[in-house]
């Protein structure tokens, strides 16, 4: 199974402009927990990866104005990704690998293609065994100081 075969397709996505607030809005009006940062609206070039976590932390934790701070202050750059015709089984070992949740599909070109989330796993993935172990592996606590 490939990536393309398991992403949930054209995901939206802001730019390194938009305030933290839109941000936040189209996550709760998308119901998602992240949004890919592409260059700019049109051609979907990924630049990045903003969380409901970065906007907590890097915002509400240090009492920053949202309305004032930009997705580029708090995103993601570079986030891990997979190619659309890479095995599946690949971006999921490096989903464990790198502790995160939500990996973007892009193409040979870096475009954004799609993204593939936990819950996706779960869902249809049809394998528990794997999606359970991918969970624990992810979930694990990280052995910084506190």
């Amino acid at each position: 199974m490939t990536c393309e075969e398991l992403m949930t397709r054209s995901p939206k996505c802001c730019v390194p402009s938009d305030s933290a607030v839109r941000a936040a809005r189209m996550m709760k009006i998308e119901d998602v927990g992240s949004l890919p940062v592409c260059s700019d609206e049109h051609s979907r070039r990924l630049v990045g990866i903003i969380t409901d976590r970065d906007l907590c932390l890097e915002i509400v934790a240090e009492g920053r104005d949202p309305n004032s701070i930009t997705v580029d202050a708090c995103m993601t750059r570079e986030p891990v990704t997979c190619r659309i015709d890479e095995e599946l089984e690949s971006a999921l070992d490096r989903m464990e690998a790198n502790q995160i949740r939500r990996i973007p599909v892009v193409d040979a070109s870096g475009m954004l293609a799609g993204i593939i989330s936990q819950a996706d796993i779960a869902t249809r993935l049809g394998s528990p065994r794997r999606t359970a172990e991918m969970v624990e592996e992810i979930s694990r606590p990280s052995t910084g100081n506190l």
